[in-house]
């Protein structure tokens, strides 16, 4: 396969980034689109130019970390699937395909495709903790719970915190990542007693970090490589809303 690229090339959050062309050639139906990009990376270091710069780590879309806009899409053109998962089958002989960052203000753009995801991690350090015995496992039945009820906490729980949802997100909201990390402790009993407080500190968080509100259009499950449904930003806004009635009583 031939393939024109349209990347994104920025050397730093000051200074301006602009989409530069790439031509490469022999690139096969069986690669992953990080394959394709080392394999760019690869011919730029024998011509003695930097390389592109983008995440990953595990490449088995378990981590989140590979998040880019291809061809203005967040992860590419295959629904529930990682930047790392995506493979270049999906595309055609002769494409041309564009590569940007996920945008967001509360996203800094390192360099290329690298951005930092570090607002989310101070969404989850604002949750705090969970009250929860420590020393030896617990009895397996001394807190019983419904396999429905766990069920939906690990349906919330797969969350990897790539940040597709911000990226698509024509607010960039936060909404659904954060409603991911309420709700999975909130619906289990090892993290009801502190959901009141939980919310509303990461609630502030997600405020201060500049991220915009939800208004609905749910691209956000759309684009989720977990497929994370928007239901639990319905709960979400539910527990938020309890705990602001509770804070006043």
């Amino acid at each position: 396969m031939k393939l024109n690229l349209k990347i994104w090339r920025q050397e730093n959050a000051s200074e301006k980034g602009r989409l530069v062309d790439y031509q490469l050639d022999g690139v096969t139906t069986h690669m992953s689109f990080l394959e394709m990009m080392d394999m760019l990376n690869q011919l730029l270091i024998e011509k003695g130019e930097r390389t592109i710069e983008f995440d990953h780590d595990c490449r088995e879309g378990i981590c989140g970390q590979c998040g880019m806009m291809i061809n203005g899409r967040a992860h590419g053109p295959l629904a529930n699937t990682t930047t790392c998962q995506l493979h270049m089958r999906s595309f055609k002989d002769g494409e041309t395909i564009y590569v940007e960052p996920f945008r967001s203000s509360a996203f800094t753009v390192l360099r290329d495709l690298k951005i930092d995801r570090g607002s989310f991690d101070r969404i989850i350090q604002a949750g705090g903790f969970i009250s929860a015995s420590t020393g030896q496992a617990p009895e397996a039945n001394s807190i019983p719970i419904a396999h429905e009820t766990a069920e939906a906490a690990f349906d919330a729980a797969a969350c990897i915190g790539c940040g597709a949802c911000v990226a698509t997100c024509k607010n960039s909201s936060a909404a659904l990542f954060t409603a991911a990390k309420v709700v999975h402790l909130a619906i289990l009993p090892q993290g009801k007693l502190e959901t009141a407080k939980r919310v509303d500190a990461m609630v502030q968080q997600m405020d201060a970090e500049g991220f915009g509100h939800c208004s609905n259009t749910e691209a956000c499950e759309v684009e989720c490589p977990q497929g994370i449904s928007v239901l639990h930003i319905a709960r979400f806004n539910y527990l938020y809303h309890e705990s602001r009635l509770l804070s006043k009583t």
